[in-house]
């Protein structure tokens, strides 16, 4: 009964996971954090190494499953993909639809997130203040970059995929934010939308050599310099604030592959700018409504996360 209530919870660790992901601005990163599966998750992709890999070779199946904690990463898999299949569309939905309410819900979560990360630091320094200064203004700087054109070619979805996936597993940089950077955000949602898996698995490879190699690095630096390397990460999520604000004018549009008008670039503004120049309701009732959802929500999970951790 245990092992069922572990991976089912790891599956929803894992929609959770797979619907950050969706929202370029929302780490899946982040999530696995606030979850307290992010060193876990790094540690079974770090497994793929020569040693194991010559299990499978061997045809040792079960073993090579053992070694590369294939439970966990299977259960947190099928929750990824469950949640990209069935969410997408619902949350290109709301983007389009109720962008506030939606942002403010994240902006919620990332906060509290990256506050109760640090309190995992036992032992503040120069170093972490430092790290956390950083991380907070590398953030900032990444969301404030503008969509570019890109190759419409699979060698180019590779390569976006091995960057993006990079960015997914850092907490607070989104990789669907850098797809978009890199001009590939569309093409992809519209791979998943259409089931074009030859351009799903050039772009699911792109990210399998960047996990494998990414993850090593994080690995060690949260080995080597744990609080540095937390401070760095929480820095991350904070900055991000900066592309999750839920009050935006459109300043630049740009036009799809489908020859439609999409928003390009943005600029954040207080909620009386924004009604007074877009002339639409700030939502704010809404807005804090959400915004407090997304704090209880994570707070909630911390505080179950806890709680198994003692039964």
């Amino acid at each position: 009964m245990d092992f069922i209530r572990k991976h089912v919870l790891t599956y929803l660790k894992g929609m959770a996971m797979g619907a950050a992901d969706i929202v370029p601005g929302v780490s899946g990163g982040s999530i696995a954090l606030i979850t307290g599966i992010y060193e876990r998750l790094l540690q079974s992709i770090n497994s793929f190494n020569a040693e194991n890999l010559g299990l499978l070779l061997k045809f040792e199946f079960k073993a090579f499953f053992q070694a590369v904690n294939g439970a966990f990463l299977l259960s947190l898999f099928l929750g990824i993909m469950t949640s990209i299949f069935s969410l997408s569309k619902l949350i290109t939905y709301l983007m389009a639809e109720q962008p506030i309410p939606l942002w403010s819900f994240f902006c919620g979560l990332i906060l509290i997130s990256a506050f109760l990360i640090l309190k995992d630091i036992k032992k503040w320094s120069f170093g972490v203040a430092v790290a956390l200064l950083l991380g907070t203004i590398a953030a900032y700087y990444i969301t404030e970059l503008p969509p570019t054109s890109s190759p419409d070619t699979l060698w180019f979805t590779f390569v976006a995929g091995a960057i993006a996936i990079c960015a997914m597993i850092l907490p607070g940089i989104s990789g669907s934010f850098i797809l978009l950077i890199l001009g590939k955000y569309e093409s992809v949602l519209q791979a998943v939308s259409e089931r074009d898996f030859l351009t799903l698995a050039v772009f699911a490879l792109g990210c399998v050599v960047g996990l494998l190699s990414f993850s090593r690095v994080i690995s060690w630096l949260l080995k080597r310099f744990y609080s540095i390397t937390i401070g760095l990460l929480s820095g991350f999520m904070l900055g991000s604030i900066n592309k999750l604000w839920p009050w935006k004018t459109i300043t630049a549009y740009r036009t799809s592959s489908s020859g439609e008008e999409k928003p390009f670039l943005t600029e954040n503004l207080f909620p009386g700018e924004y009604m007074q120049q877009t002339g639409l309701e700030p939502q704010i009732m809404l807005a804090l409504a959400a915004f407090l959802v997304g704090i209880i929500l994570v707070y909630g999970i911390d505080r179950f996360a806890a709680y198994l951790k003692k039964t």
